[in-house]
Order: structure tokens, then C-alpha cells, then sequence
């Protein structure tokens, strides 16, 4: 296991720090109806883009006849629990393997790996991720109760390894598809600040806030703000 080598690297001021110590999920997500809007939602986005993912899949398969549609990754839901997540395929089969040498090219701060030019991905691939679009198949997810229409970003194991005690905090509610780190500036941010976001959405959280965020998406889809 990691060490948390950014237990002691925090952006986070003492004052601020103390107070989260004491954070405790919004009654909002104790409520039924963030699992009814998840449920509606996650049932007609996948009727209405039902016949776009078949003309995404024969696109993924023109490119890379050999190589599946869908790609699955193992992440970290609510309270440390591990999931299945789902996306459109848009990287080369066995790209995860080449991961440990392209870590030095890392342009996001923290425990997260983005690269604006990633070799690893397709042509294709470009394209969905510009537009989100290979975010999409997550709506499964979200159907399943694994994930839910609005919330933090779903981590990987390795990454909540390197987790300290105060960043573990945002795995008190269940990882979303869109968030606040999503419409604020998404890989522009560095670590800290996407910790600080989930946890003032994990404070405030409102059937209000989360229809704002659903809203905000669709410009920062359109805009492609942040996407890479």
C-alpha cells in the first residue's frame, strides 16, 4: 500500500481544516428523493440515447474491430466500497499497463492521472471524451444504486490509498457521474481543490443544487470545459 504522501500537503488552512473534522453528510442525501431522481433520470438518459450508443459502439468497432466497446474499471462508491464502473471504450486494449510510464507526464496535482495528450487513446476516443460522451454507459451504474446522477468524482483503489483520514471524507456519499468538480473547471483543478468542492457539496447537497449541477453540465458538455 501507498503511503499518504498528501496526508501534509493540504491547501486547506487550519481554520478550514477543523471544520471538516466535524463535517457530517447533508440530510439531503439521507432522503429518498436524491434515489428517485437517480432512478428517473438514469432510466430515460439511457431510453432516449439507447439507438446513439449503438452508433458510438459500431464507431469504437470500425476503429479497433478486435477490441470491446465498453470498458470497465474497478472504483471506490460510498464509504470505501468498491464497484464496477462502465464507459465507452476510448483508449488502446492494454493502455492500463502502460500507465507506470507516462506518470511523469502527469499534468494534474495529486493522486489523479490526466494527460491533455495522451498517446493511449483512439481517435475515436478523442472525440467521446471531448463531448463526455463516453461517460455516458454510467448511468448504469447509477441505475444499479453503485453511483448517483450528481456527486464526487468516483476515485481508484490506488488513488484512495494515498488518501489521508480528511480526504476519505468525500467517500461518505455515493460518487456521482457530474459534480461540482465537474462544472468548476474539472481537470483544470489540482487535487485539493476538487477535495475542497466535494466537500462543500457533501455539506450543502439539495434537491435545488443538484438539478443547478445537472444543469451546468450541459454547458460544460457543449463548451467541452475542462475535458481531456
Amino acid at each position: 500500500m501507498m503511503n499518504n504522501i498528501y496526508e501534509n500537503n493540504s491547501s486547506i488552512n487550519d481554520f478550514e481544516l477543523t471544520e471538516q473534522q466535524n463535517l457530517a453528510a447533508s440530510i439531503f442525501f439521507g432522503r429518498k428523493t436524491k434515489r428517485v431522481i437517480d432512478i428517473v433520470v438514469s432510466l430515460l438518459g439511457l431510453a432516449v440515447l439507447a439507438i446513439p450508443f449503438g452508433f458510438v459502439a459500431l464507431l469504437i468497432k470500425l476503429e479497433d474491430p478486435k477490441g470491446p466497446v465498453f470498458f470497465s474499471q474497478t472504483r471506490v462508491g460510498l464509504n470505501g466500497n468498491y464497484f464496477v464502473l462502465y464507459k465507452f471504450r476510448t483508449m488502446f486494449v492494454g493502455a492500463e499497463e502502460q500507465l507506470a510510464d507516462l506518470m511523469e507526464k502527469n499534468e494534474i496535482q495529486g493522486p489523479m492521472f490526466k494527460m491533455k495528450c495522451d498517446p493511449r487513446i483512439t481517435r475515436i476516443g478523442h472525440f467521446l471524451r471531448k463531448f463526455s460522451i463516453d461517460e455516458f454507459p454510467q448511468l448504469v451504474n447509477v441505475l444499479k444504486g453503485e453511483m448517483s446522477i450528481v456527486g464526487p468524482r468516483p476515485a481508484l483503489p490506488h488513488e484512495v490509498e494515498q488518501y489521508s483520514d480528511y480526504h476519505r471524507l468525500r467517500l461518505l456519499v455515493k460518487p456521482g457521474c457530474t459534480g461540482l468538480w465537474q462544472v468548476n473547471g474539472r481537470n483544470n483543478l489540482h487535487f485539493e481543490e476538487m477535495i475542497q468542492l466535494d466537500l462543500s457539496y457533501l455539506a450543502k447537497g439539495s434537491f435545488l443544487l443538484d438539478i443547478q449541477i445537472m444543469l451546468k453540465t450541459f454547458l460544460v458538455i457543449i463548451t467541452r470545459d475542462g475535458a481531456y
